[in-house]
């Protein structure tokens, strides 16, 4: 015999489900070109009726698709939920709150980057143009010629972007976007200015491997180049925990 947990139990998976099913439709949608963006969808009491579920059901799957950024909800005569473009910010928010909240380690995000930056230099090694080569090398200029901090980090995020680029498959440049983003707040410490003013060579002898198309080359002399990089992240980590400690 159900108890009243178990029939409670059952409407909260029944709702549930309701949400989920609505969601994964409009997903399906988006996926077989049914919907674009800047498509509007039909009203609530339409929506409603189409997917036989509650309103409240259907509020639920809206409020879920608007945070996923899928969609966004407009005020006025004119307004209703309308389908978003893709937004990359929001990638790079869930990656870094996956990490603060999953208890991701430090070691794993730089073996991961390690590991994410030699697959992207050799396919720039074999995808890049002359035109992205000549792109790194004025980055590297600009870095060279200017001494202030603030500039020269965003210098190393353009350089990474265009590399990135130059493979020719965008999704690597999302992933490398998100990791500088999370593994920003560690850089910028003690020492950065001197580790900004070491890499630049680097960065001239990585475009000249690439230019000659030297896959190998290009790998190992990106791997030394992050390792000076997580090098200095691991040892600043570790003196903030010691300042903690000696504070505690």
């Amino acid at each position: 015999m159900a108890t009243a947990a178990d029939t409670a139990g059952r409407g909260a998976s029944k709702r549930r489900r309701a949400f989920e099913v609505i969601c994964e439709r409009i997903r399906g949608q988006l996926a077989s070109g049914a919907l674009k963006v800047g498509d509007k969808l039909p009203a609530e009491r339409e929506l409603a009726a189409e997917y036989q579920v509650s309103r409240s059901a259907l509020r639920e799957a809206l409020r879920s698709l608007e945070v996923a950024g899928i969609i966004r909800n407009v005020k006025g005569v004119k307004g209703g939920a309308f389908i978003q473009a893709a937004d990359p910010e929001r990638i790079q928010q869930a990656m870094q709150d996956y990490v603060h909240l999953g208890d991701v380690s430090l070691h794993e995000l730089t073996e991961a980057r390690l590991a994410l930056q030699d697959i992207i230099v050799r396919l720039a090694c074999e995808r890049g143009s002359e035109r992205d080569f000549a792109e790194l090398e004025e980055i590297a200029v600009r870095t060279r010629e200017n001494s202030g901090v603030e500039t020269r980090y965003h210098c190393a995020v353009a350089y990474y972007g265009v590399l990135a680029r130059a493979t020719r498959n965008r999704i690597f440049g999302l992933f490398v976007d998100s990791l500088s983003a999370i593994l920003h707040q560690f850089v910028r410490g003690p020492g950065y200015e001197v580790l900004q003013s070491e890499l630049i060579d680097s960065r001239f002898a990585l475009v000249g491997h690439l230019r000659a198309r030297d896959a190998d080359a290009a790998a190992a002399e990106m791997r030394r180049h992050l390792e000076l990089v997580h090098g200095h992240v691991h040892k600043n980590v570790a003196a903030a925990a010691a300042r903690e400690e000696g504070e505690g």
